[in-house]
């Protein structure tokens, strides 16, 4: 059995596919399946049960004999959250719980950070295990992140195999249920199929022009290569906190343009303000370091996000498909 939490979400439901793919269907899935909307990622999967995430536990405790591999996507991925309590509940206490078992039962975990941990990447984005303590997120979440990330660094007691995944700016099919929180190709694919225009947010940075903001963008089928790899490579002396982009940033722009052009229809792209409860907790530039990752064998090349933003639109989003 293989467990993956968070598994009606985003990259959650996308890994139970590639899974699938490879012939792995003895899946738990762990989640709140409340979300009609997002239990849609589930349908046409193949996997052995579905555990709602506040009874987990009481479940691992009786079938931890028959589970080989923990995948922890589960958290409250909410950048405009500010409900400490809550964060604190879903990213900090559960994922030290999720830890603590995976010692306890003896199993490997690969656990979802977040490139958020970086703040305004004023320490740049190396994945070293020397930063996470002087780094300063720029909202809840990524201080929720951040701080298990400095705590699974302190721990004496760890599973014997466990990596963390510093996720940059994931996009892909399986995010209809994100609303305000998918992609920005997710939102300009809905702009231009509505408007046959989209508005980019307005650089409030004089280092940055409108549209110039830069993000590393890294493909959700991309990221389930590195989570099979890490499935299939567990070498202790590999455990630690990993960054998982693609090395490359790109400007939002680029991305819309990338978009008009999947969809075959002419460039009209216009900008507005960034809204006022996020502007002073803006990210101008991400670009993942990935010499770490690449060091321990994962040569895979990363699709562009010409390639990537393709395949998306014209696969999943025109067609309205699900992966």
């Amino acid at each position: 059995m293989i467990v993956i939490t968070g598994a009606a979400g985003f990259i959650g439901s996308c890994l139970v596919s590639r899974l699938n793919e490879d012939g792995f269907n003895d899946l738990i899935l762990v989640d709140d399946f409340s979300n009609p909307t997002k239990n849609k990622n589930l349908e046409g999967k193949k996997f052995t049960a579905q555990i709602d995430r506040e009874n987990f536990f009481t479940w691992l405790a009786a079938k931890e004999h028959l589970v080989q591999f923990v995948f922890h996507l589960g958290a409250r991925t909410d950048t405009t959250e500010f409900n400490v309590e809550l964060l604190n509940h879903l990213n900090l206490d559960y994922t030290k719980k999720v830890w603590q078992a995976c010692i306890e039962y003896g199993l490997p975990l690969v656990y979802a950070s977040s490139a958020a941990t970086y703040g305004g990447g004023e320490f740049g984005y190396d994945d070293s295990h020397s930063l996470p303590e002087k780094l300063q997120p720029l909202n809840p979440y990524g201080i929720s992140k951040n701080e298990f990330d400095k705590w699974a660094l302190a721990q004496t007691a760890t599973p014997y195999y466990w990596v963390g995944l510093k996720f940059f700016n994931v996009y892909g099919p399986n995010e209809f249920h994100k609303g305000r929180m998918a992609s920005v190709i997710f939102h300009t694919f809905n702009q231009v199929k509505e408007n046959r225009k989209m508005n980019l947010f307005r650089s409030h940075n004089p280092a940055f022009r409108d549209g110039g903001q830069m993000r590393d963008f890294v493909y959700v089928k991309d990221v389930c290569e590195v989570l099979m790899f890490l499935l299939h490579h567990r070498k202790k002396e590999n455990n630690g906190i990993y960054n998982l982009g693609t090395g490359r940033a790109q400007t939002f722009l680029q991305l819309a343009q990338t978009v008009f052009k999947a969809m075959g229809i002419p460039e009209d792209i216009s900008y507005v303000d960034t809204p006022a409860d996020i502007r002073d907790k803006y990210q101008y530039y991400t670009q993942a370091e990935m010499q770490k990752l690449r060091s321990i064998g994962y040569d895979k090349p990363f699709q562009s996000l010409e390639t990537g933003a393709e395949d998306y639109v014209k696969n999943y989003l025109i067609p309205n498909k699900y992966y």
